[in-house]
């Protein structure tokens, strides 16, 4: 497919995320524009414009824009096993590195600013919350859900997803509305005049973490799963 017809294949009434199932680098611009691509993938892009307050024109010439991402792979045609481990190793292994890192720099951070930035308290705690689901989240992902994803790619028809994909997208729902809001707490993870360095570093690597989680569920909510539960359920017909 061309550059010109992928383009034109989509418009505002398809979902936010096929937008970027198409052509992942357009999730840059809808991290951008502050647009949902992972749990609220669902929308359409006029709804997710609307939403934002945002004048369609210029959000479809940005998409239109995008510069394609260099070795990225195409997880939509990815084997159910391979795109599993890639979560696994990449998304997960990320978390696991930086939830315990933010945790001890907002700990530092709340100490030494709290007392004149009452709301980083909030977002302490905003974050403890997050980390805590994020890290029961994927342990549940790794020892329940994803074998039985990798069983089903390998052919056994006696596995079921659709109660565990249920309850993992529930999940998601509930760390989207944490990152926003510890984006909303923080100004858009904007330092104070009086920061200092371990606070800048904090705010940044909260928004990395916000960024990374986007697209760690996007590639959930939106390739891996639904094509987990459709091949479940063939396997049941």
């Amino acid at each position: 497919m061309t550059a010109a017809a992928s383009q034109s294949s989509l418009n505002l009434t398809d979902t936010v995320a096929e937008w970027v199932r198409q052509d992942p680098a357009r999730s840059r611009i809808f991290e951008k524009y502050g647009i949902d691509y992972c749990c609220g993938g669902k929308a359409t892009l006029q709804q997710a414009c609307n939403k934002r307050g945002l004048q369609t024109e210029e959000v479809l010439a940005a998409l239109h824009s995008a510069q394609p991402m260099p070795d990225l792979c195409d997880w939509s045609t990815a084997t159910l096993s391979d795109l599993a481990n890639h979560i696994e190793q990449t998304h997960h292994t990320f978390l696991k590195t930086e939830l315990p890192r933010v945790a001890g720099l907002l700990g530092r951070v709340v100490n030494a600013h709290g007392p004149r930035h009452a709301w980083l308290a909030d977002l302490k705690a905003t974050f403890d919350r997050f980390a805590a689901e994020m890290e029961a989240h994927m342990f549940k992902e790794e020892r329940i859900l994803f074998p039985r994803i990798r069983r089903i790619d390998e052919g056994d028809r006696s596995q079921e997803v659709d109660q565990p994909v249920a309850i993992m997208e529930h999940e998601h729902d509930r760390a989207g509305a944490d990152l926003e809001a510890m984006r909303q707490l923080s100004n858009n993870y904007t330092p104070p005049p009086d920061a200092c360095n371990t606070f800048v570093a904090a705010l940044d690597a909260l928004q990395q973490i916000e960024n990374d989680t986007h697209l760690h569920v996007h590639k959930e909510n939106n390739i891996l799963f639904p094509r987990s539960v459709s091949r479940g359920h063939k396997a049941h017909a």
